[in-house]
């Protein structure tokens, strides 16, 4: 869909009406609003600013869109009648990509750090392991923490069990439990999310 140039003197190119955009052809069905010639309904509700809002015939709206070097965009098909706007729909359609990029960069992607026990872990190892896991939080990372049993040491899960329920506790002012201790084979595993900040 190319824009012809806006000549004030003269006449137009293409006939006495100038070119019709429309989005008929191949690429029509890539198009997420129908424009122009592709607007089925027999009047539609004008709005925006280069418009007096208020309910037109489909021919006086094309019209209108013509006179200014724009087209007809129907932004929402389900109202009735058919909600439109004056617009240039390349530069619509660049916008709407833009923003849809824009919310997808803020929209904050789940990090998960992972942090491994023995089931024997010494108050040194824990000190250190739990400053890690405040970092984490801090920065709007999960924490999934597991105490890992090597053979025998299975026999140790209870054990195991009181020091991730202790770890979460050291951590409840930053993290909330999202998952209690859990055994899977040769781990126990507690995941904390962290608090969302006031």
């Amino acid at each position: 869909m190319v824009k012809k140039p806006f000549h004030p003197a003269g006449p137009r190119p293409a006939g006495p009406r100038g070119p019709r955009r429309d989005n008929r052809g191949p690429a029509a069905k890539q198009l997420p609003n129908n424009i122009n010639e592709s607007i089925r309904a027999r009047e539609v509700r004008l709005v925006g600013d280069n418009v007096t809002p208020g309910i037109y015939s489909i021919q006086e709206a094309r019209k209108m869109a013509e006179e200014q070097e724009l087209d007809l965009v129907e932004i929402s098909a389900q109202a009735e009648p058919p909600v439109c706007k004056i617009l240039d729909y390349q530069k619509y359609l660049y916008q709407q990509k833009k923003k849809a990029k824009e919310i997808k960069a803020k929209s904050t992607k789940v990090v998960v750090k992972e942090i491994r026990f023995g089931p024997q872990t010494d108050d040194h190892d824990y000190n250190f392991k739990l400053k890690h896991a405040t970092g984490f939080l801090q920065e709007g990372a999960k924490v999934k923490a597991y105490v890992f049993f090597r053979g025998r040491s299975i026999l140790f899960k209870e054990q195991g069990e009181v020091l991730l329920l202790r770890f979460a506790n050291d951590l409840e002012e930053l993290g909330k439990v999202e998952q209690m201790p859990i055994l899977e084979g040769k781990r126990m595993t507690i995941m904390i999310s962290p608090k969302k900040k006031a």
